[in-house]
């Protein structure tokens, strides 16, 4: 089921590079000037993404649903620092500049960083197959202010994403409507300086207009661990007649970091925010950019076709250097990727036995290229030796998905989703490698994932909601070229949850859910460049969402998440009734609001999280921490600005000396030192 929020004092005001930010106010004083002349007094139903008909019939799963409210309480130069908003999510920081974090839901800690994850940017995907890893994803592509909406599936229950829908789904989706004009502007400690500008326009003839753009920079909290990142992102609206809308939409974005490294934990015991002196030219750089065209015909009142294609162009290297063979060496990963995706919605209302269903039948196809240069040995970024791999990877995937939600009594709605994945692709040298992973024609694969749901409305205050669920994943990386690995199965999960929502009162809102995932055919490594089936995993947990309103001046809100795991099945008996490794045991967010007057908000944020294995024999584990941020929040005067309001937040309160990651590399124990106490400042304001 969507977590429902019970609305804040916030929530009911109302609706609230040098060259990019540039660019950006100039756009934002253009349109602001001359186009508010040119609003059309009748608005148009918004050009539909991939999918976003299943909103009304998504309450049979679970649903955490993030909007504006949440986007806008605070400063936030980051989307992932929304994520301690979700029961059992987590974000295991490397504080590595340019590169993605790993997150942690349903008992998977390959997100982000890997591929449990999957994420979509208006009907996109995010996820980069042979990239970085398999599956990585990079979320600093999006400007938060521009977003109108997150839904973060929890567990494999979407049929919009295949192969990396196994812990859930990231569904982002930006503003495609309405007139405003918003900007938001922070500073802090060390360096930090944030700017974000995001402009709406309703223009004559019904066209609609967004804009958005951020240029954020800090120094780090650490030795050579200063970033620079800056976004551009458009979309634009026409009605051909009334029938059909076509709009464009594109993104351009650049960044580069430096990386200060790991800490020995030693090191870092002595030194809680220092570098390894081995570390030396450490860091990343990116350049991503995307087009997207989309067709939308109202077939009748209830069906609607979309249409789409779109396209992603992207290079990314990065530098890192970790203990290997006695001593400590810089790597190099450079990438560069191109994507090319299709694909055809339909999606309606009917009625079957007189009652209402809901449905959506999709086609897509996604073709995806990957240039991979891969040198180790290097000094401070000058190549000493061969590449180990350089070539080129394709991967096609055509999917064929469809849901439908039946309401079939007055307080029984049912659903059921099928989604059907075929893959296949390629692998060419492009010169000389001295690795030895195979690179070979991909045997083509396919697997069918079907979704089953149901929810029950028991009374006004209280609906249960069960559900069963399958996802998959390929061999990663490399193991899919090799052909001495062609009859590899897909590694199949397997969830079967049980959820309850209740509502007690005005003041109450509980939201509990109980999972458990199997996987079978897990694939694992027996020699260089062959692999087998062999691996079964059970995944346990329970996670809770609550809203607590005692007052009209408090609100208390606390996301838990609960999780066991244990491999029930692998060659090695030392795994067997282990754990899965980085994922903590239990992670909690306790946020206080307190509101002395209807201007003002103290905020209190209390972060846990739970030790976690690093290792597959569980010998070694990653200590719990906490963590307390304060904020506090001043809306402005109407005289003064529109929406405005001043945001200084304490992060880090109390300077706990935690590690955000702990890790094993080289046969030597990590850290990634958590950050210290800092102080930020925003401003956020409407035109």
């Amino acid at each position: 089921m969507r977590t429902q929020r019970i609305p804040t004092n916030n929530a009911q005001r109302k609706a609230a590079s040098p060259r990019y930010a540039a660019l950006a106010m100039a756009c934002f004083s253009l349109m602001h000037g001359h186009l508010r002349a040119q609003q059309a007094e009748v608005r148009l139903a918004e050009v539909q993404v991939k999918g976003q008909v299943l909103d009304a019939v998504q309450p049979a799963f679970s649903v955490t649903e993030l909007g504006r409210d949440e986007l806008r309480e605070q400063p936030r130069p980051e989307v992932e620092t929304l994520w301690n908003k979700v029961p059992g999510m987590h974000v295991n920081h490397y504080h590595l500049s340019g590169v993605a974090n790993g997150l942690v839901l349903r008992g998977f800690g390959g997100g982000g960083h890997g591929g449990d994850v999957a994420a979509t940017l208006d009907g996109i995907p995010l996820n980069e197959a042979t990239s970085h890893a398999d599956g990585y994803f990079d979320l600093n592509v999006v400007v938060p202010l521009e977003l109108d909406k997150i839904n973060v599936y929890r567990g494999p229950v979407s049929v919009l994403q295949g192969n990396y829908n196994r812990a859930g789904l990231v569904e982002l989706r930006t503003r495609r409507s309405g007139s405003y004009a918003d900007l938001e502007l922070s500073a802090g400690s060390h360096g930090l300086l944030d700017t974000q500008a995001a402009l709406g326009r309703e223009l004559q003839g019904g066209d609609q207009l967004n804009l958005a753009a951020q240029h954020s920079r800090g120094d780090g909290g650490r030795p050579s661990s200063g970033f620079e990142r800056s976004t551009l992102s458009g979309h634009w609206k026409h009605q051909v007649h009334e029938k059909l809308d076509i709009s464009l939409s594109g993104r351009w974005h650049e960044a580069r970091g430096d990386s200060p490294g790991y800490l020995t934990e030693a090191q870092w015991r002595q030194d809680r925010q220092g570098k390894d002196a081995h570390v030396v030219g450490d860091g990343a750089n990116k350049h991503f950019g995307t087009l997207r065209l989309d067709a939308q015909y109202a077939l009748d009142a209830d069906m609607r076709l979309l249409g789409f294609v779109y396209g992603t162009q992207q290079d990314f290297v990065r530098w890192f250097t970790r203990p290997r063979s006695a001593t400590w060496m810089q790597r190099e990963e450079r990438y560069e990727r191109s994507v090319l995706g299709a694909g055809l919605n339909l999606n309606g209302k009917s009625q079957l036995a007189a009652r209402e269903l809901n449905w959506m039948l999709g086609l897509e196809q996604v073709r995806e290229s990957t240039d991979y240069g891969y040198w180790d040995g290097l000094v401070n970024r000058q190549r000493t030796a061969a590449a180990l791999d350089d070539r080129n990877t394709r991967l096609n995937n055509t999917a064929l998905y469809g849901q439908g939600s039946w309401q079939a009594t007055g307080w029984l709605q049912t659903t059921a989703a099928l989604r059907w994945d075929h893959f296949d692709g390629s692998c060419r040298l492009l010169g000389t490698e001295t690795g030895s992973d195979e690179c070979s024609r991909m045997q083509g694969r396919s697997h069918a994932s079907p979704k089953l749901g149901a929810l029950a409305q028991l009374n006004p205050q209280t609906a249960i909601r069960a559900s069963w669920s399958q996802g998959f994943a390929l061999a990663s990386d490399f193991a899919k070229y090799a052909l001495r690995n062609s009859e590899l199965s897909a590694n199949v999960f397997r969830q079967t949850e049980l959820g309850v929502q209740w509502k007690p009162s005005g003041q109450w809102l509980i939201d509990a859910a109980l999972y458990r995932i199997t996987s079978s055919n897990e694939i694992r490594n027996t020699a260089p460049g062959e692999y087998e089936n062999l691996g079964a995993t059970v995944r346990k947990g329970a996670e809770l969402q609550l809203h607590w309103l005692p007052s009209r001046a408090w609100h208390v809100e606390w996301a838990y998440g609960f999780n066991r795991s244990k491999v029930t099945h692998n060659a090695d008996a030392a795994l067997l009734g282990q754990r899965v490794v980085s994922v903590p045991q239990s992670t909690s967010t306790l946020h206080a609001r307190w509101m002395p007057s209807p201007d003002v908000t103290v905020h209190g944020v209390l972060r846990h999280v739970g030790r976690a294995p690093i290792n597959g024999a569980n010998t070694e584990w990653a200590s719990s921490y906490h963590w307390l941020d304060l904020g506090l929040q001043y809306r402005l005067p109407v005289s003064v600005a529109r929406n405005a309001s001043l945001n200084l937040w304490l992060r880090n309160a109390a300077n706990a000396q935690y590690a955000s990651t702990t890790t094993i590399i080289g046969g030597q124990r990590l850290v990634a030192p958590g950050a210290p106490r800092s102080l930020q400042l925003g401003l956020q304001f409407s035109l």
